[in-house]
């Protein structure tokens, strides 16, 4: 698959090829002649030979997958938690927050706080056409998860499980509603669901170490794997792993979270697809 990808982007005439791992690709791994922080030329006896440019690579491990090993139940669960983290998710109910779980009856609801948030962090947003298809596709193992005040949702969430993990590739919260916690009640929900309904993982998501997301994650059990990106350079330069994706698009970011939310539903969906993160 390796030696079809670079075949692929040379002939698509990339510069760069770029994967994305949770274990790494062992022709990635370091030997005798090559050290993980540099750059590894491709013997002249490999499969890989063949490009008018030498092949380079690097890897980067900067990113943690944040995995929680689940207890049969939710009230197991409770009872592991601190008691500072138990007080933090009874405030929202406190304050009259609920959650509910649907799928498309909570589409709408969950795409306003998704599209909202997106806007604010500067990043388009996703259509709606992709998270109808994600639960379309995923039958019931697709759900949506949304945190009212009375008929406001403030924070929501999609779950997708599969083979006894239930994952959360995209959570939102409203920036102005922090003060009651909808987040809290929101991860509470999901766990509470995971543990009781089978599942034995809940996965996070990837986060930065040392962080705020990684922090807010780690409080909850979840345990760092550590992930791997490698970089593949197909034009002849040094493989380069960039520090930070993100510092390139300050300018458009700034711009961006000016914009009225019913432009970026618009805009977003249209060059979302071309922007890796």
């Amino acid at each position: 698959m390796l030696s079809e990808a670079i075949k692929l982007g040379q002939q698509l005439k990339v510069d760069n090829i770029e994967l994305r791992h949770i274990y790494p690709v062992k022709f990635f791994e370091k030997d005798s002649e090559a050290d993980l922080t540099g750059v590894y030329p491709v013997k002249p006896e490999s499969h890989l030979t063949g490009a008018i440019n030498p092949i380079n690579f690097a890897t980067r491990s900067h990113k943690a997958r944040m995995l929680l090993k689940l207890p049969e139940s939710s009230k197991t669960l409770m009872k592991s938690f601190k008691s500072k983290l138990r007080s933090q998710i009874k405030k929202p109910l406190k304050e009259g927050l609920t959650a509910k779980i649907g799928r498309f009856d909570e589409l709408e609801q969950f795409y306003r706080v998704f599209a909202t948030n997106m806007r604010d962090l500067g990043s388009p947003v996703h259509s709606k056409n992709l998270m109808w298809n994600v639960l379309k596709e995923f039958g019931d193992e697709a759900k949506i998860v949304v945190i009212y005040k009375g008929a406001q949702p403030l924070a929501c969430s999609l779950v997708v499980g599969f083979k006894g993990m239930l994952e959360n590739p995209w959570a939102s919260a409203l920036r102005e509603y922090s003060r009651l916690s909808p987040n809290m009640l929101l991860y509470w929900t999901m766990l509470e669901y995971a543990c009781d309904n089978g599942y034995s993982y809940f996965d996070f998501g990837r986060s930065s170490p040392n962080e705020g997301t990684y922090k807010f994650k780690t409080q909850w059990g979840a345990r760092p794997t550590t992930l791997n990106w490698h970089y593949i350079s197909l034009n002849g330069q040094v493989a380069v792993a960039e520090d930070s994706e993100k510092s390139k698009f300050n300018k458009a970011i700034q711009y961006w979270q000016k914009l009225p939310v019913p432009v970026t539903r618009v805009i977003g969906p249209r060059i979302r697809k071309y922007i890796g993160l």
